[in-house]
């Protein structure tokens, strides 16, 4: 499959902003199952299912983001060695997430017998997982901001009118 361009335009661009939504709302409903096991046992398929699209999104936007370094000047501040680790970011947390979901499934299944110590454990690393997703994203994010943007935005300045 070509990872170029879409009708002319260079994917990248189209696709990272899927990544830049989906992996800090997979890490938020992570964030949210791990505090509250009824609200993984009842929505936890859904976060996943986001995780999974958040995972797709971050492979896409690194193998166009490939693409559009062969096709342009390599960036700048470091964000492709950045998002080259991105989809690895997104895969630990879509394996987190579904990991508690299952552990939140089991358990209820169960009856809550005596595992919360491997839900605790799992919890833990998945609140883990789901913070360092939310930084890594950030720094991804902000450098390929930097590389695009960085000298071509003019900074308004604002003139008030006299007073009196």
């Amino acid at each position: 499959m070509d990872f170029d361009l879409i009708r002319g335009l260079p994917i990248h661009p189209l696709v990272v902003h899927a990544a830049v939504v989906l992996v800090p709302l997979t890490a938020l409903g992570l964030l949210l199952m791990a505090l509250l096991p009824r609200f993984s046992r009842a929505n936890g398929w859904l976060v996943v299912a986001i995780g999974a699209a958040a995972a797709v999104a971050s492979v896409v936007a690194r193998l166009s983001g490939i693409a559009l370094q062969q096709r342009t000047a390599a960036p700048r501040f470091d964000h492709a060695e950045l998002g080259g680790s991105m989809p690895w970011f997104a895969g630990a947390l879509l394996l987190a997430t579904a990991g508690l979901w299952l552990v939140d499934r089991r358990e209820a299944a169960a009856g809550s017998s005596g595992r919360r110590g491997v839900r605790g454990a799992v919890a833990v690393v998945a609140v883990a997982v789901a913070l360092a997703n939310l930084v890594w994203i950030y720094r991804v994010g902000d450098s390929g901001a930097r590389s695009v943007w960085s000298g071509r935005v003019v900074a308004a300045v604002s003139v008030s009118a006299p007073s009196g």
